[in-house]
């Protein structure tokens, strides 16, 4: 047999046998670095954890004035916000008021693009009748009745509060009655009944369940979701 005589010049080998790459600048990879980061946050952010501050105190003493918080979304990739969660949500509608604008500087606003900054221009409310259910303020001893059952709720600052505003409503299909903890100063579905949506905020308006509050670390811990408040509330009808 005819040998063939190779003339093109081999490439480097290593040790096992396979061609050495040479390694980008390290510029080159610093970028190519903080691209995957900001990729793989972008990621995060839209599809599990998302960071925000809470702006005001409606949800005292859940939450507090400048609280930040991590916002999961897990939760509800196959089922639905539930009754004691505490969740945040688009603006329905005027509530955080007309022309309302978060001041932030254009770093700031750049990083929460990318989940990397703590957000506003949403809603923190807890969540106290879902689509079906009747919701009525008050029993005799002011306790909210959801579906016929009082509800005795720990998380509320001033319990008295709660009778302040009277209603009776059914919560329709695909809508949620949400109400912050803090009753004396909380515009929350009450305040917004003869508003567009009548008080109700859309499922699909929730961006996820409060997690955890991670500044400052000496409230770090459980953002405040309880179901057990609403555990003998029987299904709607």
């Amino acid at each position: 047999m005819t040998s063939h005589e190779e003339t093109a010049e081999s490439a480097p080998m290593s040790r096992s046998g396979k061609e050495k790459r040479k390694p980008l600048p390290l510029w080159q990879e610093t970028i190519l670095l903080v691209v995957i980061a900001l990729v793989l946050a972008l990621i995060v952010k839209t599809f599990f954890v998302q960071a925000f501050w809470i702006p005001s105190g409606s949800m005292e003493n859940t939450l507090q004035v400048d609280d930040r918080i991590l916002v999961q979304k897990v939760s509800y990739w196959a089922g639905e916000p539930q009754r004691g969660d505490v969740v945040v949500f688009d603006d329905p509608g005027d509530w955080l008021g007309a022309g309302y604008e978060e001041e932030v500087g254009p770093v700031q606003k750049a990083l929460s693009v990318f989940g990397l900054f703590p957000t506003g221009g949403h809603l923190v409310k807890r969540v106290i009748g879902v689509g079906g259910d009747r919701v009525v303020c008050c029993d005799a001893e002011g306790r909210l009745q959801v579906n016929g059952v009082s509800i005795d709720e720990p998380y509320v600052l001033d319990p008295d509060a709660t009778a302040d505003a009277r209603f009776d409503v059914v919560v329709p299909e695909g809508r949620l009655w949400l109400m912050g903890d803090n009753r004396g100063n909380s515009t929350d579905s009450r305040a917004h009944q003869g508003g567009p949506g009548g008080g109700f905020v859309r499922e699909d308006a929730v961006l996820g369940k409060a997690w955890a509050v991670v500044w400052p670390l000496k409230r770090a811990g459980s953002a405040g979701s309880d179901h057990e408040p609403f555990a003998d509330v029987p299904d709607p009808g």
